[in-house]
């Protein structure tokens, strides 16, 4: 598709982009559009060259590590060890420090709980998400598995047998929310306020109190009657709501007709892996849907049977004190922007002629929306602290990070924004950013509110860097491996250690499974006890459940009483997760590869024909689980892998392939929208893009997707 520029000095700016930011985006943030991109051009030389060299330093790396990896049969990893410090790519450890993070809002410093992740440019997701700070305990049990499925509602009303299940698990969690002096909250009955404090009537008729009466903050409605009950835990909320008129108010034995928790304190409005933004008119969409939420006029229209309904952010929520004055709480998570890495290119802007880093694009236009908010030109405040919070991904190591702080540097300079007020999430996702993980913080220690592990591109980027050393265990055995623990270890301890406790989030990865509930209520508890003060969650009814584990422990508790050591932790980390003498049958190895290409096709296929970026996509056993570009990696860069040593061949790989584009299509039958890549895969741009990622993915950047990805979807868009 042909696009048309508007000329800016140097620079030319796609129409669409151009007319937006000037009509929509700057006025009222104090910056002239001539000024935007006088100075937007004047620091792109600078940027430029070092981001080209930096990805010119990743490629000689990797080839430096390939010759070495292709030289030996085995690995010593002392040896390994020295090598890799000799040629840069391992950094000498710094001295102590502590991060001097300043303004953090407290839902990032102070405070623990679940964070979504969410495509930006679906409106409707990225509402549910901002919206999802609180959340119904009732609905999240209800309509989850987390009630076995002998009690499953049946019909379309309300089912009171599977109703009283839900009260129950409820009461025995207020029972570990907000303990009582004694006798338990499912044996209560009544609920008043009496001189300030909290009294609960038993079925006994004997009064108590709470176990620590502080805990009781606040109410709605009357002190005679009233209609909410605000208790705080481990310094989050939780709302006891009544209605003795409602139909799960009278079942309920106190009239509680549900209790909401204060759920995703944050989430993070993603540009990059649940995106797919190829173009100009992508990338616009993106920046304003963040313009929408930064204004607070973001709105979708859902359609509901017959019925549509307008789906806009919540209003905050209000209560009175016991002493009876009045404050109030945010109704919405608060935002980070993620920005795509240092990687790709644009050609929504062209500096002389030539697209620029679609990171540095990024970094311009997300700061200059985000700005809005710090002038208090929104509905709402997203960061009552003054500062802006933007994700970086996929940095590999400490000059990276540096680079990536000097940018925002540049940005606030552009932007006439306060020093430091572009804040830096460090996504620990990459080798050798985890192998260099104090380094990296130390890089960013005046910015930096978050690091966050990432299973799925630590482990393609695992391969990836080591591709040409052997043949590597299947995806269920590398998760097993001594590299992945020490890996998820390293990130807590090197982060408490560098100071972010109480500054900044330590964060832990994705639950994939949006439909299993109960299994994620037995699993992800060990991210609170790992000392992670949040977890990324698929769901608003996840991140409600996944809230209750902040109430089953204390994680600031828990990081008090670790244990704060590094040892051994890299050379852990360097025990590469290969196969090794591990015996495969031909069934085992037939089955993990028509996983790891039914994965593929059923994620590329969506990605490429509906330019959906994140979904719910059913597995080989139609299990659905929630995909990115980071699961598209790992099983692209397992394949190639395994073609380089032969464990499968070529022709093995494209039978699989034609057999699981089969199975994909009938997966996806019932959508209207799909566009099915059988019997016709040959012509089957989708197919096509899916055979690439395999066939060429040793000899893509990283072992990253974008690029084979941007240019299939650019192609399909440019014959519709």
């Amino acid at each position: 598709m042909q696009v048309q520029y508007i000329q800016k000095g140097r620079l030319k700016v796609a129409k669409q982009l151009e007319q937006f930011i000037t009509q929509d985006v700057l006025p009222g943030v104090q910056v002239s559009a001539e000024e935007l991109w006088d100075k937007f051009a004047d620091a792109l030389p600078e940027l430029l060259s070092i981001n080209q060299g930096l990805l010119q330093k990743r490629e000689h790396l990797q080839q430096q590590i390939d010759e070495y990896c292709r030289s030996r049969h085995a690995l010593d990893v002392n040896e390994y060890q020295t090598f890799l410090t000799e040629i840069g790519y391992l950094q000498a450890t710094p001295q102590d420090f502590e991060i001097n993070t300043q303004n953090v809002d407290p839902e990032i410093a102070a405070m623990a709980g679940p964070q979504l992740v969410v495509p930006i440019n679906n409106a409707r997701f990225a509402l549910n998400a901002a919206n999802a700070r609180w959340g119904s305990l009732y609905d999240a049990v209800y309509g989850s598995d987390i009630i076995e499925q002998s009690h499953r509602a049946t019909g379309k009303g309300y089912d009171a047998t599977r109703g009283q299940k839900v009260i129950d698990y409820a009461r025995k969690w207020l029972d570990i929310i907000a303990p009582l002096e004694m006798g338990s909250h499912s044996n209560s009955k009544d609920y008043a306020i009496n001189e300030g404090a909290l009294t609960v009537t038993l079925a006994n008729n004997t009064k108590v109190g709470l176990k620590t009466p502080q805990q009781f903050v606040g109410f709605q409605g009357s002190l005679e009657q009233p209609i909410c009950i605000l208790i705080k835990h481990n310094n989050i909320h939780v709302e006891i709501q009544f209605d003795q008129h409602s139909v799960i108010g009278q079942q309920d034995t106190a009239n509680i007709k549900d209790i909401f928790l204060e759920s995703a304190l944050t989430t993070i409005m993603d540009c990059e892996d649940s995106v797919a933004a190829v173009d100009a008119d992508d990338k616009t969409l993106v920046y304003k849907n963040w313009l929408g939420l930064i204004k607070g006029d973001l709105a979708a229209i859902i359609s509901n049977g017959n019925k549509a309904i307008t789906r806009t952010l919540n209003q905050d929520r209000h209560y009175q004190s016991s002493t009876g004055e009045s404050f109030s709480l945010s109704g919405r998570s608060l935002m980070f922007i993620r920005n795509v890495g240092h990687l790709m290119t644009t050609d929504a802007i062209l500096f002389d002629d030539k697209p620029i880093y679609e990171g540095i694009m990024d970094a311009l236009i997300t700061s200059l929306i985000a700005k809005h908010d710090l002038l208090d030109n929104g509905a709402f405040k997203n960061s009552q602290a003054g500062s802006i919070y933007i994700v970086k991904p996929k940095m590999h190591g400490p000059e990276e990070v540096a680079y990536a702080s000097l940018l925002f540097t540049k940005m606030e300079a552009v932007l006439d924004l306060p020093e430091r007020s572009l804040k830096i999430g460090l996504m620990d996702e990459e080798r050798r950013t985890s192998l260099n993980l104090k380094a990296c913080i130390k890089a960013a220690k005046d910015r930096v509110v978050f690091i966050n592990t990432g299973f799925l591109d630590r482990t393609g980027d695992e391969i990836h860097t080591s591709m040409h050393l052997g043949a590597f265990a299947t995806k269920a055995t590398i998760k097993t491996r001594p590299w992945l623990n020490a890996y998820e270890q390293s990130n807590v301890v090197t982060g408490i250690n560098a100071g972010l406790s109480g500054k900044a989030q330590i964060g832990k990865g994705m639950w994939p499974i949006p439909d299993n509930m109960a299994d994620m209520m037995q699993t992800k508890i060990a991210h609170v006890r790992s000392g992670a003060n949040t977890a990324w969650v698929p769901s608003p009814t996840a991140a409600t459940l996944h809230a209750l584990h902040y109430h089953q422990e204390s994680v600031f508790d828990i990081r008090s009483k670790m244990a704060i050591h590094e040892d051994n932790l890299l050379e852990k980390m360097l025990d590469i997760p290969l196969l090794n003498d591990e015996a495969l049958s031909p069934e085992q190895i037939q089955r993990e590869l028509d996983n790891n290409v039914q994965g593929i096709l059923g994620y590329v296929v969506r990605w490429i024909n509906q330019g959906i970026g994140c979904s719910k996509v059913p597995d080989i056993n139609n299990v659905g689980l929630m995909e990115d570009r980071a699961t598209l990696r790992i099983s692209s860069q397992h394949i190639a892998n395994w073609l380089m040593h032969e464990v499968i061949s070529k022709e093995q790989v494209e039978k699989s392939m034609q057999t699981m584009a089969k199975l994909v299509d009938k997966q996806n039958a019932g959508d209207s929208e799909y566009v099915a890549m059988t019997p016709d895969a040959e012509n089957s741009i989708a197919y096509q893009a899916a055979y690439e990622l395999i066939f060429q993915g040793k000899e893509q950047p990283s072992g990253y997707t974008e690029p084979l990805l941007h240019a299939m979807r650019a192609k399909l868009k440019d014959m519709l």
